[in-house]
């Protein structure tokens, strides 16, 4: 199989599916395109991109004028990125234990590298794959676990957000499931490579110093190197790859700029950033979701693609899922569920109020019901109550 540009799309190939478009169309059955005109529709409905198989290529022209199989037809698809086929309550257990699972495979991972064994690929495939089921039944649950974690596994758990929030970003761009398996198995190997890192540069406590931050660049060629070898596409690969490159060629390890940089890359770049940003590290506090939006808006359009940040913006929400927050009553609480239609009043797990400075009755606030009297006032770090939110998490909202 290959991809191609919907512009060297000729008549004669065989075309299998959509695989980056503008909108929402879908292959109801695979086929040759006998003429322009068949590949002009393509266009027309905003196909960027498809996937040929090059070996059903017909080279005569008799062949092409009337081929042993139908053409392709493709279909409107009208398709909400928001649909929830359960409830987060149902399925934060099962999120929860894919979560889990990851950290030992990332762990697993690195110890075998370090051994000169080869990673399990095929078990990567399938944590990607279990993601992306999550992610479809309903993606506020591994949203939430993303957003509660702990500082000093963040090695481990960066990887993990990157692939969780990749594969809902790219839900909400409409690719087909094949490219967001790709996408997802790049982006939880993507920082592999850093298993080449010396641990007095990886686990150092404090900001690296010019020298140390050249040798920390490296990680991204050879993460690519390892993807590469392990054969899991040309997707996966330049995400692990190329995740740290800029639009404006200020990145590394290449120094590549826009020309060079697919749409996946720069989802990556993006979502790399932001799962940086916000998270507590050893030597540094995280900031908010809206302080990180704020400063990759600024980093537009030079480091960062501005339309699909505007995308990843509102597939997570202003206030995402997991977010802690403080109502207009003084009441604190995680952001418990999404409200896509109004993004600045999301549901609301209630546990605390700031002015009593006292646990209270757990329970969700709609902020987008009327008949609720209370406002979202603002995001908040947890160490301003000297609240403990993992292990708070754990025994109050996991069933």
């Amino acid at each position: 199989m290959k991809i191609i540009n919907i512009k060297d799309l000729n008549p004669g190939m065989f075309v299998v599916g959509v695989i980056k478009q503008t909108g929402h169309i879908k292959i109801k059955n695979q086929g040759w395109v006998k003429t322009q005109k068949s590949i002009d529709n393509l266009k027309s409905t905003g196909v960027l991109e498809v996937e040929i198989d090059p070996t059903k290529t017909l080279h005569e022209e008799a062949d092409i004028v009337a081929p042993p199989e139908v053409a392709p037809e493709v279909v409107e698809e009208t398709i909400n990125p928001w649909h929830k086929s359960t409830s987060i309550d149902s399925e934060l257990t099962q999120a929860a234990k894919l979560y889990d699972e990851a950290k030992d495979l990332q762990q697993k991972a690195f110890k075998d590298l370090q051994s000169g064994s080869p990673i399990d690929i095929s078990a990567f495939k399938e944590t990607a794959h279990g993601f992306i089921d999550s992610v479809f039944r309903n993606q506020d649950a591994l949203a939430c676990i993303a957003r509660i974690r702990e500082k000093d596994t963040y090695l481990l758990e960066h990887s993990i957000n990157v692939s969780i929030l990749i594969s809902i970003f790219a839900k909400h761009m409409g690719f087909e499931r094949s490219i967001i398996e790709q996408m997802a198995t790049g982006a939880l190997l993507h920082d592999i490579g850093k298993v080449h890192i010396p641990d007095s540069i990886l686990q150092k406590p404090a900001q690296l110093s010019i020298d140390e931050f050249e040798v920390m660049k490296q990680h991204a060629k050879y993460s690519y190197d390892i993807v590469m070898d392990a054969q899991l596409g040309k997707i996966a690969t330049e995400i692990a790859g190329y995740h740290h490159e800029r639009l404006d060629g200020s990145g590394y390890p290449f120094g590549y700029d826009a020309k060079d940089l697919s749409q996946y890359v720069r989802m990556a770049a993006i979502v790399d950033v932001y799962d940086a940003l916000t998270a507590e590290r050893i030597y540094k506090v995280g900031i908010t979701p809206v302080k990180a939006f704020r400063l990759l808006r600024e980093g537009t359009p030079h480091h960062y693609d501005t339309e699909l940040l505007n995308v990843f913006i509102n597939a997570i929400g202003v206030y995402p899922v997991g977010t802690l927050v403080k109502l207009t009553s003084q009441r604190v609480g995680i952001v418990s569920g999404s409200n896509p239609d109004t993004p600045l009043q999301p549901i609301v797990k209630v546990f605390y109020h700031a002015k009593h400075m006292r646990y209270i009755e757990v329970k969700d606030v709609d902020l987008a019901n009327k008949r609720v009297n209370d406002d979202l006032e603002a995001a908040i770090k947890p160490e301003e109550f000297s609240l403990d939110l993992l292990k708070f998490f754990r025994h109050s909202m996991l069933p």
